[in-house]
């Protein structure tokens, strides 16, 4: 699992500084998507007590509930299903078994096993790993033409389960898991990313956009988190990196800390569009482990705008 593998070392360098040190820490991903930073911060972090994560698409929850719960019965289906897979001659056969595959888990009649033994199957063999669905919340990515695609990877779930152990997982608006922050609590943000241009948004996760009003309401969001003395920090694309006049992340989150980093795009069905590109890490806290040296920065107290009238 996980798009965010390339960027782990530049998400970590902007952790807060002392995290390591935190007692009794809570990490919740409101966004939890492939859920590689998660399990870097699990593995990387054990003063994390706990975790918790969130997401709107309910097959992905399921997914990781599975994972977490059945892990034994989902490595018997996954085997079973990639052995089906491989056992077959021609390219044709498997786009008929992948379309027939594709139909089943649409039908969203599914037990939580098979459900997700089809998430992982169309994963690794659609067409460049994407996860779309249209506006009816069906799964519509072509096949992959993958002749020996890695489907079931039973020492990587049985490891992934145990980290899970750990984990509450939520199924609904990101705006829930503010109810479970406690403590020393940190936030990571990776929600679906402003699309830096109007054909970019192939990759859609769930039937509902993510549109500007979204991206408001999120960091409306982060302001609430903010003034509860909580901390987080927010990864999205970076809108000037295409458009030098795009200050809309900018501005919206002119009141805390904005870092660019340098991106890897390969998931893009046009090749000449893959490459690297900036994207912007958003933070409320002063010292990061990269620079544990605050004299240059000072975070400004967030006011709110009818407090400012």
């Amino acid at each position: 699992m996980g798009g965010k593998t390339q960027l782990i070392e530049q998400l970590d360098a902007q952790l807060p500084a002392d995290v390591a040190s935190w007692p009794d820490v809570t990490y919740i991903e409101p966004f939890v998507g492939g859920g590689a930073m998660l399990f870097y911060m699990l593995q990387r972090y054990p003063n994390i007590r706990r975790a918790v994560i969130n997401d709107i698409n309910a097959d992905l929850t399921t997914c990781y509930a599975t994972v977490r719960d059945n892990v034994e019965p989902l490595i018997a289906s996954l085997a079973n299903i990639e052995q089906r897979y491989k056992e077959l001659q021609t390219e044709e056969e498997r786009k008929d078994f992948y379309m027939d595959a594709r139909a089943r888990y649409n039908e969203k009649n599914l037990d939580p096993v098979e459900n997700t033994t089809l998430f992982f199957f169309l994963n690794r063999t659609c067409f460049n790993g994407l996860y779309r669905v249209n506006k009816k919340g069906l799964f519509n990515v072509p096949f992959g033409r993958y002749a020996n695609p890695t489907i079931c990877d039973p020492e990587t779930l049985r490891k992934d389960s145990e980290l899970l152990q750990r984990v509450e997982i939520l199924t609904g608006d990101f705006e829930r898991t503010f109810e479970y922050a406690d403590g020393n609590t940190l936030f990571y943000f990776d929600p679906p990313y402003r699309p830096l241009s109007d054909t970019s948004s192939f990759n859609d996760y769930t039937k509902e956009a993510f549109n500007d009003d979204a991206q408001v309401r999120l960091k409306e969001y982060c302001d609430r988190i903010h003034e509860a003395g909580f901390k987080f920090m927010l990864s999205n694309s970076d809108c000037k990196g295409k458009n030098e006049d795009d200050n809309f992340f900018d501005v919206l989150y002119a009141a805390y800390r904005i870092e660019r980093v340098w991106a890897s795009r390969n998931i893009n069905s046009n090749a000449a569009k893959r490459g690297k590109l900036t994207e912007i890490l958003v933070h409320n806290y002063e010292a990061t482990k990269a620079n544990s040296y605050v004299e240059f920065f000072q975070l400004e107290p967030y006011v709110a705008e009818d407090e400012e009238q």
